[in-house]
């Protein structure tokens, strides 16, 4: 996977869409089947939403591979180069993690979305998707794994588990795999980080805020709430907790709710919020719940300072957003909020590897090394150094009078 042409691997991504495509029916009449199951062991809804793989979102995912295409290639790229010595020259390469394994929920398309990454970024890959998916995530991956070899992938770059005794095994291999990336709730991706050895990349939760300040345009924070709570409350991305700024939360407040009300939004405010509003009260557990449903807390807060630290103890350090027109007070939200993401001026829901240009994502990471953030083809390289010389030997540099290095930098591609 990893000696690949960029050509080889652009003809699978091809060959991937066309026939996923052409296998439209066969995968929405599995998504079918999935999603009645679903509805007779009586699932939650908002899982049901993420379960659903219809022929819209199927567009949107062969879209996403096209996307890929376009994308230049992440690997063999030369990040750095210095001169040590005339002659003798090193190089920074981008290259493969290797071999990835990645657990997802219930969701489709991610399996879409995170074979494509993988293979355009030259890994192996292991994925276990959700058991409600069973069907649909069996008909991609055959769809998948056939059109790409058949386009001049090896066998074996891609292989799809279905089972909990699958996922206890992949854990344990920790000599072959080179990443493990969960995505699903906060008790799972902890049972993963918990139960291997190999490392873990992504986010336990989702808790994500809006903070409307003072000097906020309250036409724009109306919006940007409403679409951050409502767009698509089970995404990791929605806001979970509203912080208001007491200067205009008399105005904004009632604004919002007749919004929310009018979506089904259930509120829960702390005691100067109710004071405003009529909504239940909240506890300190609901400013560290993410609720992945219409359901939302709501707190006024004195000012910014005041919204900054709420978020940098409740949060999750996944997404949040200020609305504002004071360019001082965004910047020092976007400054001192400690979270992957930081929005000035627009919906939490922007955090999303496609929205980025990254060609969709395999997960969103609130990691701090690595990768932070939608992880895209960006995420899963890493790189090597590469020395080209002519025979020199460190004694020669040793002894006092030995040669010295110039350490110079270069402007030039690795020449291998």
């Amino acid at each position: 996977m990893s000696s690949l042409s960029t050509e080889v691997k652009n003809l699978a991504l091809a060959k991937i869409a066309e026939d996923l495509q052409a296998n439209e029916r066969k995968i929405v009449e599995a998504n079918i089947a999935d999603l009645e199951r679903a509805k007779k062991d009586r699932v939650k809804l908002s899982l049901i939403e993420r379960l659903e793989f219809d022929s819209s979102k199927l567009q949107t995912a062969i879209a996403g591979v096209m996307s890929l295409i376009q994308l230049p290639d992440p690997v063999g790229r030369t990040l750095s180069a210095m001169e040590l010595d005339t002659g003798l020259e090193l190089y920074k390469v981008s290259c493969p993690i290797g071999v990835l394994g990645i657990i997802f929920e219930s969701r489709p398309d991610a399996l879409v979305q995170i074979s494509t990454l993988a293979l355009k970024s030259g890994n192996a890959v292991l994925l276990k998707g959700g058991s409600e998916a069973a069907n649909t995530n069996r008909v991609l991956a055959d769809v998948i794994v056939e059109s790409s070899t058949k386009a001049g992938l090896p066998e074996g770059w891609m292989a799809h588990l279905e089972t909990r005794e699958d996922v206890k095994a992949m854990l344990a291999l920790e000599d072959h795999i080179d990443l493990i990336i969960p995505r699903g709730s906060n008790e799972f991706v902890k049972y993963i980080m918990n139960n291997t050895r190999i490392p873990v990349l992504g986010h336990a939760e989702g808790i994500c805020h809006v903070y409307v300040d003072s000097d906020a345009d309250l036409d724009k924070a109306v919006r940007i709430a409403f679409d951050a709570k409502c767009q698509y409350p089970a995404a990791c991305n929605a806001m979970e907790t509203l912080l208001v700024a007491e200067q205009v939360a008399r105005e904004f407040l009632p604004r919002i709710k007749a919004q929310y009300d009018k979506a089904g939004v259930e509120l829960r405010g702390d005691n100067r919020t109710r004071k405003i509003i009529e909504c239940k009260p909240a506890s300190e557990a609901d400013w560290r719940t993410e609720y992945s449903d219409l359901i939302l807390s709501i707190k006024v807060v004195r000012n910014v300072d005041e919204a900054i630290d709420h978020i940098n103890t409740f949060g999750s350090h996944h997404t949040d957003a200020i609305v504002t027109e004071n360019p001082a007070t965004a910047k020092q939200f976007l400054g001192l909020v400690d979270s992957a993401d930081v929005f000035w001026n627009s919906s939490t829901r922007f955090s999303d590897g496609f929205r980025y240009g990254l060609g969709a994502e395999v997960g969103i990471s609130t990691n701090k090394i690595h990768a932070r953030g939608p992880v895209g083809l960006e995420g899963l390289v890493t790189y090597k150094w590469k020395l080209i010389g002519h025979g020199q030997i460190v004694a020669d540099y040793s002894a006092a009078k030995g040669k010295k290095f110039t350490h110079r930098v270069l402007d030039k591609e690795c020449p291998i």
